[in-house]
């Protein structure tokens, strides 16, 4: 998701030094951009963006490690607001492969820094695929995927000034955590339809970089519930299609939720396809301000255009993520890049407008 990702600890000390330093309007413009974009400041793990739009579902569903009819090397580079400094950025390199007919493997390493705060990880990937179909002609896939991920997050506090400004949060120093968690899900593909179910960050877990023994402590369900559907049409005689998908996605703790209302079109080519399209994510819990002397109610918008393409074994696919609100902390976009490469393709294609998976 393309919120700000801010712990715990570096959150206070930025609200008790406002109450000093701001006069009251522009504190409550700080505070209220804070509030609408929360939902993954305490999100452990790699955060949800919209990276699956560029053949890359595997990112955000373990069921898809080795789903395809090749082996897929995905790379992604992301930066948020080029006018903010150290502003959120995310790298993740993946790496998922079929062995035989129904085993699938993956692997995931990644980077997220958000200022003070930074998380790297690892996950590994174990899937499962029952084919349904007839022969290898029919697409019709029931997959499992379990990932366990390993991740140690570091809050560098030693640039904050507690010598002027103390607080018993803030230890001045760089800390670390190294905690485990897993990921489960099921993904179904029939034809040109597909859904994907995952629950992320299973087990309860509690950083403590960011409790110090102050009576306000993370809570430790971390849990994400996500679900895909979507289907691929086909112009009739033509070398278009047409795939409108929607990404539903819910946090169990803070009981907040997020929908993508997705179209993506593809023209295919000798010498393999473009696509590009447009991904629309909304809110569904707003966030009250004062404007005046009026209240107003705010939901977190974001309007992605992307654009890709696949030239024989090779995919580039670039997205653009524009924050919509009138209250927000940057004009500036998201800019993300997609780098993949696919090997090993099996000779049995599927005779469907699936390119998920063909």
């Amino acid at each position: 998701m393309g919120y700000i990702n801010i712990p715990r600890a570096n959150l206070n000390f930025s609200l008790e030094k406002e109450r000093t330093e701001m006069n009251l309007k522009n504190y409550f413009l700080v505070f209220i951009t804070l509030v609408i974009s929360h939902v993954t400041y305490a999100q452990e793990g790699i955060p949800v963006y919209t990276d699956y739009l560029s053949d890359n579902l595997y990112l955000i569903h373990p069921s898809m490690a080795g789903a395809a009819n090749a082996n897929k090397i995905r790379l992604t580079a992301r930066q948020q607001w080029f006018d903010v400094d150290n502003a959120p950025n995310l790298q993740t390199a993946n790496l998922s492969s079929r062995i035989g007919d129904k085993v699938g493997i993956g692997g995931i390493i990644y980077n997220d820094e958000n200022g003070n705060f930074s998380q790297t990880g690892a996950y590994l990937t174990f899937a499962y695929h029952l084919l349904f179909s007839r022969d290898r002609s029919d697409l019709n896939q029931l997959s499992f995927g379990l990932s366990t991920a390993l991740i140690q997050a570091k809050l560098d506090e030693t640039d904050f000034d507690i010598l002027n400004n103390p607080d018993p949060v803030i230890a001045g120093t760089v800390q670390k955590d190294s905690y485990f968690n897993i990921d489960i899900g099921m993904s179904y593909n029939y034809l040109e339809f597909y859904a994907h179910v995952t629950v992320k960050n299973i087990l309860p877990t509690v950083r403590d970089i960011f409790d110090n023994n102050t009576p306000i402590r993370e809570a430790n369900n971390q849990r994400r519930y996500l679900l895909s559907l979507g289907y691929v049409y086909n112009l009739r005689n033509t070398e278009w299609s047409f795939e409108p998908s929607i990404l539903f996605q819910a946090t169990d703790e803070t009981q907040e939720s997020t929908i993508d209302g997705n179209m993506k079109v593809y023209r295919d080519f000798d010498f393999g396809r473009i696509w590009g399209g447009v991904s629309y994510r909304r809110s569904l819990d707003g966030a009250e301000f004062t404007n005046g002397t009026s209240v107003r109610n705010q939901n977190l918008q974001y309007i992605t255009p992307f654009i890709g393409a696949n030239y024989k074994q090779f995919m580039f696919g670039y997205t653009y993520s524009y924050q919509s609100n009138s209250v927000v902390l940057s004009d500036g976009g998201y800019h993300q890049l997609t780098l993949g490469y696919d090997f090993g393709k099996r000779k049995e294609r599927y005779s469907c407008k699936c390119p998920a998976i063909n």
